[in-house]
Parts: structure tokens; C-alpha cells; sequence
């Protein structure tokens, strides 16, 4: 298995506007829940990626990065999925926090991989500049959206904007799969096997 760099620079770009576009969600999900959570979210956070640290002599491969990016954006999707079902409250709260932590546990090594998969620094630097592009991006059009529904619909209730929002989420998060897909190859001998 390869990875195609000017797919994966792409996958990657509209996977940070994703990023740039749940910041503002973020906070208003969470906002129910007690301080305590995100101490105790963060030990497990830390341990976890402990955990996956201890493997990276077996995990720091192509096909294990295709698989752990593929979960992370898997477990993305559900938790979109499952606001639009169960919007605000405090169990889907506590459950969106659980995934995102779940999802950054593999966050160090997702950066560590992609930095030796992708070792050619010009690629690197493209890479580097469509996450922040992305990114603000994603920020740019969260406070776009945000701002519309209150000035131009008088949608002013966060937690009905933060749900509409998901909606953009959702359609992002799809397109997120299918670059994130359309972003590694099977080499010949592999695909005969």
C-alpha cells in the first residue's frame, strides 16, 4: 500500500476545516459537564497514548496508518451521526467527549507516521499549509454560519445552532472518508494476494 500525496494533501485540508468547524460545537457540547470529566478525560487520554506509543515499532507502516486514519475518521462520523439523533444532553455529551479523546489518543501518532511515510520535505510543507489553510478555513465558515442563522433567521439558541451545524459536519465528515480513501493505493502484488 502507497499513499498518493496530492490526494492525501487534499484529504487532509478538508479534514482540518472539519477540525475549524467543531471548535465553537465543542464548547457548547461540553459545556454541561463537570470539571472533573475533563481531568479524568485527560489521564485516559494520556495513558492511551502511552499505550500507543509502546507500539510504533509495530505500527509505524503504511497500512496500519491507512487503518488507524480510517477508525479515527469512522469514529468522527458516528459521533456526527449520533447528535443529529440525540442531540444535546448530557449523555451525548459525555459521548462526544469520549470519541474525540478516543480519536486524539492516536493523534501523536498520526503526525509521527505521516512525517515518516511523507519524508520528502517539499510534501510536508504542502501538507502543513493545507491543515492551517483548512483550518482557518473551517473557523472562517463556523463564525459565517453562526453568525447567519443568528442575524438572518434569529437562530440564537447555541445548542439549535451547534445541532444545524452538525449537518455541515456530517456532509464534511463524508467527504473526509471518501479523500481519506481515495488517498491510499494497493500495490499490484497486494491486490493479487
Amino acid at each position: 500500500m502507497r499513499i498518493l500525496p496530492r490526494n492525501y494533501i487534499r484529504y487532509k485540508g478538508v479534514n482540518s476545516f472539519f477540525t475549524g468547524l467543531t471548535v465553537g460545537a465543542v464548547f457548547t457540547i461540553y459545556s454541561i459537564l463537570e470539571p472533573s470529566i475533563f481531568s479524568l478525560g485527560g489521564i485516559v487520554l494520556a495513558l492511551g497514548m502511552l499505550l500507543v506509543a509502546r507500539f510504533y515499532e509495530k505500527i509505524l507502516n503504511t497500512v496500519s496508518f491507512y487503518r488507524i486514519s480510517l477508525f479515527v475518521e469512522i469514529v468522527m462520523l458516528l459521533l456526527v451521526v449520533w447528535y443529529l439523533l440525540f442531540p444535546y444532553g448530557y449523555t451525548t455529551a459525555l459521548l462526544v467527549y469520549a470519541g474525540y479523546q478516543l480519536t486524539f489518543i492516536f493523534g501523536s501518532y498520526l503526525v509521527r507516521a505521516e512525517t515518516i511515510l511523507m519524508n520528502k520535505k517539499r510534501i510536508l510543507s504542502w501538507l502543513d499549509i493545507a491543515k492551517q489553510a483548512g483550518y482557518l478555513a473551517g473557523m472562517l465558515i463556523s463564525w459565517l454560519f453562526y453568525k447567519t442563522l443568528a442575524l438572518f433567521w434569529g437562530i440564537e439558541d447555541h445548542s439549535h445552532q451547534v445541532y444545524l451545524m452538525h449537518w455541515l459536519l456530517l456532509a464534511t465528515e463524508v467527504l473526509i472518508i471518501f479523500l481519506l480513501l481515495c488517498s491510499f493505493e494497493k500495490r499490484k502484488r497486494e491486490a493479487a494476494a
